[in-house]
């Protein structure tokens, strides 16, 4: 192997590495982008837009992992996460399943570009050991070699006139002679369309293969998640944190403000005074995926949902557009000793399967509209 070869990639990470850091693992996109097809810059910011959602449409598996030199190409597929019904004080070893919800035939594919190794560019020495000098002696010798320069008579090797010279074939200069610049500029130049950074502006060099690996690593954990990290479970939604800090605890949800009253301990009870609809969305249409999950909700004094948690998740998405729903909802606010005071309901919102003559993202029914129980929709549980 030549010397060159050596800088260049010593400390590098292979695809063996990265197969070993991605393939097998559970991964979750930190931003929940719903596209199949999305591409990262080197420090794993998306290139483009991409549709958002539920980290529970987020799951992702690698089957296949390629890198070249500009980027990292990776290949599987989408999971969505279905619970299967324990509350937040149950067992939770086991508590969902992994769906996968990318048809087949297809697959997910997720770009990262590198930032790219260079070899240095060496410094030209001046020609002539004599004429490379500083200081003293360069103050010294300045005077002779100005006036070897002005000596008005020349010798005989200079009063000939000079003879011409066959031009040297033009070369393409060796990287070491090319700043890193123009080498990133070349080496794009030189890819397949395929193989080019997404965006080429912001790639960056370096002469350190090591930093180069440590760049794509820090993309990678900006792009994914192994597990439910801490990065991850901060930010999710609040309802989200609040069933999580339950399962931590092995006990029920609990408001956060202690005077949230039970319903069998005010005069009046809180009432639901509108139904809803709350969308469903393909991915659960697609797998049939229905249910009834109930959410923790405490009413404020101004009738309005205030906090909301998770009680026993369904996953795919829905428990975000649970959540959506009752914040639209109106409600009569419980009275103790005549007073509007906060309190603690189970609010369940049911999600059908549709038929195929009816939109998955049909309009929900307006929240003004008065409540009537024989529709379908959220009720309050006595608590």
């Amino acid at each position: 192997m030549a010397p060159s070869q050596v800088v260049q990639e010593t400390g590098g990470i292979t695809e063996t590495e990265l197969k070993q850091l991605l393939v097998g693992k559970e991964l979750y996109l930190r931003d929940g982008y719903l596209d199949n097809s999305l591409s990262f810059n080197e420090y794993g910011h998306l290139i483009g837009h991409s549709p958002q959602g539920s980290y529970t449409l987020s799951a992702i598996q690698i089957d296949r992992v390629r890198i070249t030199k500009h980027k990292v190409t990776l290949e599987g597929a989408r999971y969505g996460l279905h619970f299967l019904g324990q509350m937040a004080f149950e067992d939770s070893s086991s508590a969902f399943d992994r769906v996968r919800i990318t048809p087949n035939k297809k697959e997910v594919k997720i770009t990262i570009d590198r930032e790219m190794v260079v070899k240095p560019k060496k410094d030209k020495e001046a020609k002539g050991s004599k004429e490379h000098t500083t200081g003293k002696e360069e103050n010294e010798k300045g005077s002779k070699f100005w006036h070897l320069k002005r000596a008005s008579t020349p010798s005989a090797e200079q009063a000939q006139p000079a003879q011409p010279q066959a031009a040297a074939p033009k070369t393409a200069p060796e990287p070491e002679e090319m700043s890193e610049a123009d080498q990133l500029k070349a080496s794009i130049a030189a890819t397949t369309e395929e193989e080019r950074p997404a965006d080429p502006k912001s790639v960056t060099t370096t002469v350190s293969p090591a930093h180069a690996t440590q760049v794509l690593k820090d993309a990678l954990d900006q792009v994914f998640a192994q597990g439910l990290d801490e990065r991850m479970m901060a930010s999710l939604p609040d309802f989200w944190k609040l069933y999580y800090q339950a399962v931590a605890a092995k006990a029920d949800y609990r408001p956060k403000d202690p005077a949230v009253l039970r319903q069998n301990s005010v005069d009046q009870k809180a009432r639901l005074l509108t139904t809803f609809a709350p969308h469903s969305n393909e991915f659960a249409q697609a797998n049939a995926l229905a249910g009834t999950p109930p959410s923790h909700t405490v009413v404020g004094p101004d009738g309005k949902a205030a906090e909301i948690a998770v009680g026993r998740p369904i996953g795919f998405g829905l428990d975000e557009n649970a959540v959506t729903s009752i914040r639209k909802a109106k409600f009569s606010p419980a009275i103790k000793d005549g007073k509007p005071v906060p309190v603690l309901l189970d609010l369940v919102v049911r999600f059908r399967i549709l038929s195929k003559r009816t939109a998955v993202h049909a309009e929900p029914e307006p929240a003004d509209k008065p409540a009537e129980p024989i529709l379908p929709g959220p009720y309050s549980v006595p608590r």
